[in-house]
């Protein structure tokens, strides 16, 4: 109860603001000096938290490095301060805990968005394709509005219900593996620091100007891209083909899910976890060949977010279709309002 209220104070931080610099004025006094940190005390600490003053050029990632021993921390404790935090005499909370690994709030069980990307250009004719100038300013809305995004391994650590993640976290795929991902997401992603997942299907690497190579992706990894498979050919995995029987069709299937994952191990040396659907579609026969395959989570293209009790087989995923921003803000929601009073 002690943790699930700490992280409770943390998201209202903004009522405490007044209280933290009274608490300051109180215990400065009587503070001792930080671990790890010289020449700068803390005004309050126990085993669950620190309240501290930032020096002059001190920010959240330069804290959780610090204090946490790991600058991905900084979430941590930007979830748990107002937005007006790290200004001149602003007392700062720093969790040493990750408290709520489950995502449970007073208000609501938190949901992390998934989206899913395709095609960018400089302008766009078809609903697939996303214009340079839009996929700039939907990262522009997260970074403004302190999303972060986080990997698949991560979201798969939250819904085992062993890590805590960001509240106000948000996966971005790429599917298909087209080379505009490479000329125009990837520059806007890296200036905005956020990392993105490709699902590529292994047919298409490589295969014309338009879309990306080995190398491509190699480099992607290389700067913290996650890589999945979308399967070898791209087709729609629960339809049978004319001339196929139940044994033909489900060795192709087999084909479509191992060998895609063997073809991505090899050329960029990994143990490939994620699949996405082709078309998002997938039955029980796909499901149950899992296992065998390797893979530990599903992405599907049905609209919505992912609580911690998600089935990781089934996960939702929201295409973004649109340019205009009410269509992509209304996919980014965080929070399934339910009372948990």
């Amino acid at each position: 109860m002690m943790r699930y209220n700490l992280l409770r104070v943390g998201r209202n931080m903004w009522l405490l603001t007044g209280s933290l610099v009274a608490i300051a004025m109180v215990l400065t006094s009587c503070a001792t000096a930080l671990k790890g940190i010289t020449g700068r005390p803390e005004i309050f600490e126990s085993q669950d938290y620190i309240v501290y003053m930032p020096g002059k050029n001190e920010n959240s990632t330069t804290l959780a490095q610090k204090v946490l021993g790991d600058a991905d921390k900084a979430w941590l404790i930007e979830d748990n301060n107002p937005a007006a935090s790290f200004k001149r005499g602003q007392a700062v909370v720093i969790p040493l805990k990750e408290e709520n690994i489950g995502g449970l709030y007073e208000d609501g069980i938190q949901t992390v968005p998934i989206l899913c990307y395709h095609r960018f250009g400089k302008t766009c004719k078809s609903n697939l394709c996303i214009s340079e100038k839009t996929f700039a300013k939907h990262l522009e809305y997260l970074k403004t509005n302190g999303y972060h995004t986080i990997h698949l391994s991560d979201l798969m650590a939250f819904l085992n219900y062993e890590a805590a993640i960001s509240s106000k976290s948000v996966i971005i795929t790429l599917d298909d593996g087209y080379r505009s991902i490479y000329e125009f997401a990837y520059p806007l992603l890296k200036r905005y620091g956020y990392t993105a997942t490709l699902f590529v299907y292994t047919d298409f690497i490589g295969a014309s100007e338009n879309a990306l190579t080995w190398n491509h992706l190699r480099k992607l990894k290389a700067a913290g891209f996650e890589i999945g498979s979308h399967s070898i050919s791209h087709a729609d995995l629960t339809k049978k083909l004319p001339s196929e029987n139940d044994q033909a069709f489900r060795s192709r299937i087999t084909k479509e899910l191992i060998n895609s994952k063997k073809i991505i191990d090899r050329e960029l040396k990994q143990d490939t976890q994620f699949f996405a659907y082709p078309y998002g579609n997938y039955n029980q026969k796909i499901l149950n060949l899992f296992p065998a395959a390797g893979y530990k989570l599903g992405l599907t293209i049905r609209t919505g977010g992912n609580s911690f009790f998600a089935n990781p087989l089934t996960l939702k995923r929201s295409q973004i279709l649109e340019e205009n921003m009410e269509y992509f803000v209304d996919r980014i929601q965080i929070i399934q309002p339910i009372s948990l009073r």
